[in-house]
């Protein structure tokens, strides 16, 4: 009788301690799900620090090796142009001529005087950013030369470009994850639970845009990173 007794106060602790510890499982495993994601951006302008500034020009005519030979000096009057603005010689590369034979275009159908279209293309790559855009303004003196520089075309556009990504990453990654951080807690105060712990974070991609069309030197710096917090109460 009394094994029988102490047995049934065995197998009732037993199962109050079971029925305690799954109830706070279930509490623990409940706080743990509860989460918040929120983003954080961080955005910076910064200015460019490379340029590449392509001066295309074209002739036309019926004279081939003639051609070549104006290309030749056009090319030389302008390199003696940059060189005297100060760009270096490293800095400057010519490209191969590109030849178009009028003649052989099949679905050519303006009519041409003449028959070889040829562009040679003169490129600036520098760091000094301030002085190839003071030279984008002077190009005036080319013309003088008969030299008519023509850039609207697409492939021949100015590049500006920012290359010290790496510089700022550091800083921008740190005031993203604050401004994530502020969001979370605004959340956690709102809903009346208190920050945890990271429970993942997401970085972002850094995206370098121009900050608008009139001034493709400055550049817009911009990251997003999600971060997901544990809530408790």
């Amino acid at each position: 009788m009394k094994n029988g007794i102490l047995g049934s106060i065995i197998i009732a602790v037993g199962l109050l301690s079971l029925g305690l510890a799954v109830r706070s499982g279930i509490k623990i495993f409940s706080q743990r799900d509860r989460t918040v994601s929120v983003k954080g951006l961080a955005e910076k302008e910064v200015l460019a620090d490379k340029v590449i500034w392509p001066l295309p020009f074209k002739e036309v005519g019926n004279d081939l090796p003639m051609l070549y030979d104006n290309l030749k000096t056009k090319n030389r009057a302008i390199v003696s142009f940059l060189k005297s603005k100060g760009i270096a010689d490293e800095e400057i590369g010519i490209s191969a001529p590109q030849v178009v034979d009028m003649q052989a275009e099949r679905y050519n159908v303006n009519q041409s005087p003449f028959r070889y279209n040829i562009t040679s293309v003169v490129t600036v790559m520098s760091d000094n950013v301030d002085l190839v855009r003071e030279l984008m303004s002077e190009q005036g003196e080319l013309l003088k030369q008969g030299i008519a520089v023509t850039g609207q075309d697409y492939q021949y556009q100015v590049q500006f470009l920012f290359t010290k990504l790496n510089d700022i990453k550091p800083s921008m990654i740190e005031e993203a994850t604050k401004n994530a951080r502020v969001a979370a807690e605004k959340f956690a105060k709102d809903s009346e639970s208190k920050l945890g712990k990271i429970q993942s974070a997401n970085q972002g991609q850094f995206t370098v845009t121009d900050r608008d069309a009139n001034t493709p030197y400055v550049k817009n710096v911009r990251v997003v990173s999600t971060i997901n917090y544990y809530l408790k109460d």
